[in-house]
Order: structure tokens, then sequence, then C-alpha cells
């Protein structure tokens, strides 16, 4: 796999780290919970860690199905159409996302273990329809027909990668919390006013990437 591609999935895991719900709940732990922080966000991360590894895998497994046919039946004026008119319509649709109020992030129903893994498990499940960047980083790796150990590390890394913002915000809580607390606050009064920011972001820089991909078939 060439560097620009790597470069490319990585901008797309970097989106992903814009999460709502991971951000939200990352904040409200860290604000709200008075012991076991440390214990009970890790456990939250990794559950979505382990969603979303599992669907990785799973599409990467199934998606050749698809994509092979596809890929033989189509020249590369064909492709370049398609990712033209699906990069057009996400590019044009990111500035047609309506905007609208939440309650707030997703909270836990007790800070307790079995809640933090039932809380990852029910939120991953929520977004991962709407997780563009992660589909099209799949669709990237499923093209180049990588062997299994060649995909399965860029999968690990792009879901490290997605909850790095929230391990720092926890390091820095554990370093500087009185501090942190106000930052804390910013960041949860931010993303509590829309939900529908991310995702047309999300849908630009995806949108974006594909028609500079398709210059480059």
């Amino acid at each position: 796999m060439s560097i620009e591609t790597l470069s490319v999935i990585g901008v797309l895991a970097i989106l992903d780290t814009l999460s709502p719900a991971i951000i939200g709940v990352t904040v409200y732990v860290l604000l709200v919970a008075k012991k076991q922080q440390s214990r009970l966000l890790l456990t939250y991360l990794t559950t979505v860690v382990l969603f979303y590894f599992s669907t990785g895998i799973f599409l990467m497994l199934g998606l050749d199905v698809i994509f092979d046919p596809i890929a033989n039946a189509l020249n590369n004026h064909s492709a370049r159409l398609v990712m033209i008119i699906v990069g057009a319509i996400l590019f044009v649709g990111s500035w047609l996302v309506p905007k609208k109020k939440t309650s707030g992030s997703p909270k836990p129903k007790s800070f307790s273990i079995g809640a933090m893994i039932a809380l990852g498990f029910t939120t991953s499940l929520l977004e991962v329809a709407t997780a563009l960047p992660y589909f099209a980083a799949i669709g990237i790796l499923t093209s180049n027909h990588l062997a299994f150990y060649e995909w399965l590390p860029i999968i690990a890394g792009y879901n490290l990668i997605m909850i790095t913002p929230a391990i720092l915000l926890l390091c820095l809580h554990i370093l500087f919390k009185r501090f942190m607390n106000k930052l804390l606050r910013k960041i949860q009064a931010l993303f509590d006013k829309s939900t529908s920011s991310a995702l047309s972001w999300a849908m630009f820089f995806v949108g974006l990437i594909l028609l500079m991909n398709a210059r480059m078939l």
C-alpha cells in the first residue's frame, strides 16, 4: 500500500476522533464521576474499540464478495465516475445537514463497569450507521486487496487513533485536574449544542477525499 493511501486513511481516522459520543461520555465521566474515573472511562473506550474493530473485520471479510465483481466490471473511467458522483453527493450534502439541538451527550445509567460496557455498546451501535470516515477507510482497504496480516494492524491503528483525544483528556485530567475541569465544561457545552455538525464535517471531508482520489485513478 502506498504512503498516499495510508495518509488518506490516517486523515479519515483523525476525522473519527470528533465523535460526539466518545468525547461527550469522556467529559461527562471526568466531570461527574467521583471515583474510579480512569477505570470507568477505559472500560467504555475498550468496549467502543472492540465494537468498531469487530465491525471492521466483519466488513473486510465480507466486502470482497461485493467489491470484487464490481471492480472486475468497472474500468478506471467508470470507477472514477462513481467516486466523483458519491464524493459530490457527500460534499454537497454536508452543507445541507440540518442543525438540531440535543439534550446533551450520552450518559451512563450508573457509574459501574456494567453500565459503561452497556453504554459503549449502545452508543457504538447507534453511531456506526453514520461512521462515514470508517466506512470510507474500509472501502479503500478492500479495494487494495490486502492480505489479512496487512489490513488487520491498519484497522487496529485506526481505532486507537479514534480514541486518542479521550485518552489525552484523561491523562491531562489526572495531571491537571483543577485546570482541566474548566476546559472540560467548555468542551461539554460545545458538544451539547448539536450532533449534526460532526456528521456534516465528516461528510464534507470524506466527499473531498473521494473527489481527490478520483483524479488519481
